[in-house]
């Protein structure tokens, strides 16, 4: 069985996800991931102009992410 796919919620920030992916909007269409990337952000903040991947606007918009998850020692 392979690893679980990790997705790392970034303080303030994107959703981080290393590894090979494949990103589909609503109708099925794929994203284009630029070759060479090994991780890929996703936005969290709703402002980013390159939806639905990070372009750092939650710099700027005071994006504020929420409670981090419950420390469990799961995962870690």
């Amino acid at each position: 069985m392979s690893e679980a796919l990790v997705i790392r919620c970034r303080e303030n920030g994107p959703l981080v996800i290393q590894g090979p992916v494949k990103v589909l909007d609503h109708l099925g269409n794929e994203f284009t991931i630029p070759a060479g990337k090994d991780s890929i952000a996703l936005c969290r903040c709703g402002h980013s102009k390159n939806k639905p991947f990070c372009d750092g606007s939650h710099r700027t918009c005071g994006f504020q992410g929420g409670a981090p998850a419950e420390a469990s020692g799961a995962g870690k």
